[in-house]
């Protein structure tokens, strides 16, 4: 049997009005091509066909039967025939008075097991007894043949109905229908799609990328690889390394030189300060020497473009090293769908992901190493001189320590009493010595060194503070002489700091620590084009990958901005243009009229009797043009089985009667419950839109995986993007808000009927858990039909349905009251719920007959088939 994943679509025909345009295999096709193909859908492989007709026919549209039961396909073709109104035979005149023979006859090829029958005698739509309905009330027609389009209740029926006597009953129902009005879906839909674009900012800000822990493993390596393959850029017998150790060794000369020059004997002889001031002589040349080849990398480290495998060839001519790529590029493609899904699924909307796949273009992309020159002015010989001079002419500033040793020096100094106070001079004098010769001996050119006047004022105010305490105390010449021995030591310990640091300004001056700077510096310019040449084309690759998908995101999100914008109102009297408006069973005349019933041939007014009482489904009401355009593309205006013109209805929504779900145009066996949207509403259909995108986008993937995502697949995935909007927009017109739309989405559970209809799944259970008696549903059934169904109780089969969505819901409020139900039907639309009851009918009802055509039609083809002669033989008995 057909299961309800094999089926995408119901086809639904009608054969009470236009039957004879069927005549052909060629007119079935084109008519299923031309339902299919404006809902967007191709041709099936399991046809499901709900033919709506009478019983009378069924004899009369053999032909019409026999081309849909040999319809080509790759599996089996499945038929669910409804039939409405009485058989023929029922009424004698207006007396109703009822003949005996009161039979169903069907051909032969109705008799199939793909093949079941459901005949509604009379719809049963009026809530109270003065009501007088049509047995074919378009309003509640509509309603059952829209349940009946569901393929997952179009299954469960024709499976049941097959278990039954001859595969036909009468159906018995019970609907609820929830909704939402119209305005309000439509409103939410505009803010989902508003939500799901984002706003347009003009060319897009720079964003943050996501966290490299967050970046799908393909794109993490080409990310992060690069980083970790700054190791080891040099190869150890290669230019590059020479000139680089050959620098190196020159300023280690240069520090073991410092380090002898911070010493006494460095600031006694001349002799160290000559070797260290060689020694950066040689350095600046060598690092000259080394500053011109990475000059030479740099500009044979490719050009304006990326950087090139002749590019990576010159580098390791002169000693570098580029890693191999390690297959680092592969699965960008998919690593790049990963990431779309994750940013879409963390609710970012398309403009922003787009903003994320810019960056990630701008991070990953490799830069030339042209690109890099400009760098090489940071580590220039002039920029060396300029950082020495700078660091030489910063203050110099005396440690505390320092100054607190000067002094004490000088006031142990300075202990002594007249004529020995003269002693108290030692120590300040000798920190005027030391500073002559310090700044004499660190002298450049005609300028001397700069020498700190802290120490020397800390010894002479020591010195006379000493002198005034001796003069006060009167100390022993002991303890004179000692205390000029103690500051004698701390003078040494304070002239040899002051020294070393003096030093240590003079050689920072002299380019010490900016040579090594830019030797640093210039090591790593050559490390950093070592990484920006590892994996470059496959890291090209993909940031142009990544501007495509964030181009095609924005025109995405364009898309979803022109879905979003109202339509401008339709000149008045502008009709649609679908093939089949015309052809509008609605609007048609209803095959069980009869003259009597005062329809006259060519009576507008009265050719449109149904759209009094018919049921709008349809955008159109609020003025959404746009809308009712797409619904043209995907089932016609709307549809054969759809809705008339809103002008049908009141104007303001307080006085449509199908929102209260109390309006007589209902019939008594649906109920609707319309709620007002619920907090999760817009969220859940952003969502929805985001799943809908993925679903667009799946093909562009495998492009980008290809390397073919040029204008080409970018223009295809626009257009489908289109329809898949398009299609989206179909599919919560007409399947509700509760059913989610049918592309892969996420594995987070949808929420529930309150968070988006505003409304309690409670009512739903309620009815779907009802026990199996008759006063549960309505009987489709006119009175003299009743007198044909069996009496057996047990007999009926009962299909208990309900949105698939709800199943959690539902079944806790089951186990909840203690009363679950088996083997409900969960439905992939959102819209209906309730009980459908097949009572089969008495034995010797149905009458099966075997047509009789020519043999004239034995040569037809599939293609274009001769009309055959159709005649019903009929049994002896038979009395119409």
């Amino acid at each position: 049997m057909t299961s309800p994943e094999d089926a995408t679509a119901v086809v639904r025909l009608d054969l009470r009005a236009g039957a004879a345009a069927l005549a052909t295999t060629q007119a079935v096709r084109d008519r299923v091509a031309e339902q299919l193909g404006r809902a967007g859908l191709p041709e099936p492989d399991y046809p499901l066909f709900l033919v709506t007709d009478t019983p009378a026919g069924l004899t009369d549209h053999q032909l019409q039967y026999e081309l849909l039961s040999g319809y080509r396909a790759v599996g089996e073709t499945r038929i669910l025939v409804l039939l409405v109104g009485s058989s023929p035979g029922s009424y004698a005149g207006g007396e109703e008075a009822y003949l005996p023979d009161r039979r169903l006859v069907r051909p032969t090829t109705l008799r199939a097991s793909t093949t079941g029958l459901v005949w509604a005698g009379d719809l049963r739509s009026a809530r109270t007894a003065l009501d007088r309905r049509e047995p074919d009330d378009p309003a509640s027609l509509a309603v059952l043949v829209d349940l009946l389009s569901v393929p997952d209740v179009f299954v469960r029926v024709l499976e049941n109905l097959r278990k039954l006597p001859d595969s036909i009953a009468a159906p018995g129902v019970r609907l609820l229908e929830q909704d939402l009005p119209t305005e309000v879906r439509d409103r939410a839909w505009r803010d989902a799609l508003t939500r799901f674009a984002g706003e347009d900012t003009g060319a897009g800000d720079p964003v943050d990328i996501v966290p490299d822990s967050r970046l799908p493993e393909p794109l993490r390596a080409l990310v992060t690889g690069r980083d970790s393959r700054g190791q080891g850029h040099r190869r150890p017998d290669g230019q590059a390394n020479l000139a680089h150790r050959t620098c190196a060794e020159s300023l280690d000369r240069a520090d073991e030189d410092l380090v002898a020059l911070r010493s006494f004997p460095g600031l006694l002889h001349p002799a160290r300060r000559d070797a260290l001031e060689a020694d950066l002589h040689q350095a600046r040349e060598d690092l000259g020497g080394f500053r011109a080849l990475v000059e030479r990398a740099l500009q044979g480290g490719g050009g304006a473009a990326a950087p090139t495998a002749e590019a990576t060839a010159r580098l390791g001519a002169l000693g570098l090293r580029v890693p191999a790529a390690d297959r680092a590029g592969e699965r960008v493609g998919e690593g790049l769908r990963e990431l779309a899904g994750t940013l879409l699924g963390d609710g970012l909307a398309l403009r922003s992901v787009a903003q994320h796949f810019t960056a990630l273009a701008g991070r990953v992309e490799p830069v030339p190493g042209t690109a890099l020159l400009h760098r090489l002015a940071d580590h220039s010989e002039e920029s060396v001189t300029r950082g020495s001079a700078t660091e030489y002419a910063a203050p110099l500033r005396t440690p505390g320590a320092v100054l607190l040793m000067a002094g004490a020096a000088g006031l142990l100094g300075g202990l002594w009493q007249w004529p020995a106070v003269l002693a108290a001079l030692v120590v300040p004098v000798l920190f005027v010595v030391v500073a002559l010769l310090g700044a004499n001996r660190l002298r450049t050119g005609w300028r001397a060194a700069r020498w700190t006047m802290g120490p020397r004022v800390a010894a002479v105010a020591g010195a006379v503070a000493g002198a005034a305490v001796a003069y006060a105390a009167d100390p022993p010449l002991w303890l004179g002489g000692t205390g000029l021995i103690v500051g004698l030591g701390l003078t040494a310990e304070a002239v040899r700091r002051l020294w070393r640091d003096a030093a240590d300004s003079w050689a920072a001056g002299r380019g010490t620590t900016a040579l090594r700077t830019a030797l640093d510096g210039l090591d790593d310019l050559l490390a950093e084009l070592v990484r920006e040449h590892w994996a470059a084309e496959e890291r090209l690759y993909c940031a142009d990958a990544a501007r495509s998908v964030a181009g095609m995101l924005r025109a995405t999100a364009a898309a979803a901005d022109a879905q979003a914008a109202p339509e401008p109102l339709a000149p008045a009297g502008a009709g649609g243009s679908g093939p089949y408006e015309d052809d509008d069973w609605l609007s048609a005349p209803s095959a069980l009229e009869t003259p009597e019933s005062g329809a006259a041939d060519g009576d507008a007014d009265d050719g449109d009797w149904a759209a009094a009482h018919a049921w709008d489904n349809t955008p159109d009401r609020n003025g959404d043009h746009d809308a009712g355009r797409d619904d043209d593309r995907y089932g016609g205006d709307p549809g054969p089985y759809g809705a008339p013109s809103p002008a049908a209805y009141p104007a303001g929504p307080d006085d449509a009667p199908w929102e209260s779900g109390e309006g007589d145009h209902a019939p008594r066996w649906l109920d609707r419950e319309i709620g007002e949207g619920g907090p999760d509403l817009v969220a859940t259909l952003a969502g929805d839109l985001r799943n809908t995108a993925m679903a667009a986008m799946a093909p562009y993937w495998g492009a980008v995986e290809r390397g073919q995502a040029g204008a080409l697949a970018l223009a295809r995935t626009e257009q489908r993007v289109r329809e898949l909007l398009s299609a989206a927009r179909h599919h919560l017109w007409h399947y509700g808000v509760l059913a989610p739309p049918p592309y892969p989405a996420d594995h987070r559970a949808r929420t529930t009927a309150a968070g988006l209809l505003g409304t309690d799944s409670l009512r739903v259970a309620e009815l779907v858990g009802r026990e199996a008696d008759r006063g549960a549903v309505v009987q489709l059934s006119s009175p003299e039909q009743g007198a044909l169904l069996s009496r057996d109780p047990g007999a009926a089969l009962w299909i208990r349905f309900a949105p698939g969505t709800l199943q959690g819901e539902i079944e806790a409020a089951w186990r909840k009251s203690g009363s679950p139900v088996e083997e409900a039907l969960w439905t992939s639309s959102g819209r209906y719920a309730g009980l459908i009851r097949l009572t089969p009918l008495r034995m010797g009802v149905v009458d099966t007959v075997l047509p009789r055509q020519s043999t004239a039609g034995s040569a037809r083809t599939d293609a274009d088939r001769p009309e055959p002669s159709v005649h019903a033989e009929f049994k002896e008995d038979d009395r119409w």
